[in-house]
C-alpha cells in the first residue's frame, strides 16, 4: 500500500479532488498566489480528505485517545496560480510508519500541475506531545480508503435495532442546531411503522439516519434526513436516501414523497426528486414537497 517516497502522484492517484477557486485576498504584490497559501489549500483539501474518510476528526482522534501534529511541510512549486484560477487539490495518503504518517499532495489547473506537497503528521498524545502508535484502526481505515474500500456501511431496520443511534443524531441536528421542539421530532411511527436507515462509518460512529413510512397502498413518504453536520457535503446523505429508496421500493412502493426543507431542496433534486405544490413552513422551516417514481 505504502508508496515509494519518489512517486510523484498524477491526477488519477488521487480518489477525490477538492476544488477552490482563488481569492483576490491570496494574490501578492507579483500577481501570483502568495506561495506560502498553498499550505493553507493543502490544509482545505486535508479537511475534506477527513471527510471522504466518514471520519469527524475531532470525535475520531478523541475516540482513539491521540491526536496528529504537523511534523514537516515540504513544497515543490511548478507554475503559479491567479487569481480566479479553478485549482484542484489531492490528497493521498502515502505511507503511515509506527507514529507517523506521510499525506502526499498536489495542485492542479486544468491538466497543468503547479505545485507538489509532502505533509509528515505525528501521532501524539493531546497533553504531553509524546508520539504514540497509529492506531491500528486509523491505519485501516486510510489504506482501505486508497485500495478503493467503502467507508460507510448503511443498515436498514425497525427502531429497536437503531432508534438508540438514529434518535442521537435527530436530537443534535433537529432539537439542538434546528431549534425544533423535542415533542415534534419523535412520533409514534418512528416504533411502530417506519423503516429505519442509519449510516456508520468504519469505526463504527454513527453518521446519519433516515426513514421511510406507509402511506396508502403505494408512496414511502421518506423523512428524518438528518446528517451530522461534519459529514455534510459528503455523499454520507445520498447513501442514507438510497438505501431508503431501494428498501421502499423492495416493499412493493411506487412513490417515494417528502417534505424537503429550503435548504435540502438541491439535494434531493440530484437524487431524481420533482417538486409538487407551493412552498409551505412546517416547524418554523420552509418546506417544499417533492416526488419521485420508484
Amino acid at each position: 500500500m505504502n508508496l515509494p517516497a519518489t512517486t510523484r502522484l498524477e491526477r488519477q492517484d488521487f480518489r477525490q479532488l477538492h476544488r477552490l477557486r482563488v481569492r483576490w485576498a491570496e494574490v501578492d504584490l507579483q500577481q501570483i498566489v502568495f506561495n506560502g497559501h498553498y499550505l493553507m489549500y493543502f490544509d482545505t483539501a486535508v479537511a475534506e480528505h477527513w471527510r471522504a474518510l466518514a471520519l469527524p476528526y475531532h470525535v475520531t482522534l478523541a475516540q482513539l485517545g491521540g491526536d496528529l501534529f504537523v511534523r514537516k511541510a515540504e513544497l515543490e512549486y511548478h507554475a503559479s496560480a491567479r487569481y480566479d484560477d479553478l485549482l484542484e487539490i489531492g490528497v493521498r495518503c502515502q505511507r503511515i510508519g509506527r507514529t507517523s504518517m506521510v499525506l502526499g499532495c498536489a495542485v492542479f489547473r486544468g491538466p497543468q500541475r503547479l505545485v507538489d506537497g509532502e505533509l509528515v503528521y505525528v501521532h501524539a498524545d493531546p497533553a504531553s506531545h509524546r508520539p504514540l502508535p497509529v492506531p491500528e484502526a486509523l491505519r485501516e481505515v486510510f489504506l482501505g480508503y486508497e485500495a478503493g474500500e467503502p467507508m460507510l456501511q448503511v443498515q436498514v431496520g425497525d427502531w429497536a435495532m437503531l432508534g438508540a443511534e438514529a434518535q442521537a443524531i435527530r436530537r443534535e441536528v433537529f432539537v439542538e442546531e434546528q431549534r425544533i421542539p423535542a415533542e415534534l421530532e419523535q412520533d409514534e411511527a418512528d416504533a411502530s411503522r417506519a423503516v429505519h436507515a442509519l449510516a456508520r462509518n468504519r469505526l463504527g460512529l454513527a453518521l446519519a439516519t433516515g426513514r421511510w413510512v406507509p402511506q396508502g397502498e403505494q408512496v414511502a413518504r421518506i423523512g428524518r434526513m438528518a446528517v451530522r453536520a461534519s459529514m455534510r457535503g459528503s455523499q454520507v446523505g445520498r447513501q442514507v436516501l438510497d438505501a431508503l429508496l431501494d428498501s421502499a421500493r423492495a416493499a412493493g412502493r411506487r412513490q417515494a414523497l417528502l417534505h424537503a426543507q429550503d435548504t435540502a431542496i438541491g439535494f434531493y433534486r440530484r437524487a431524481g426528486f420533482e417538486p409538487q405544490g407551493e412552498p409551505f413552513v412546517e416547524a418554523g422551516i420552509q418546506h417544499l414537497e417533492m416526488v419521485k417514481a420508484l
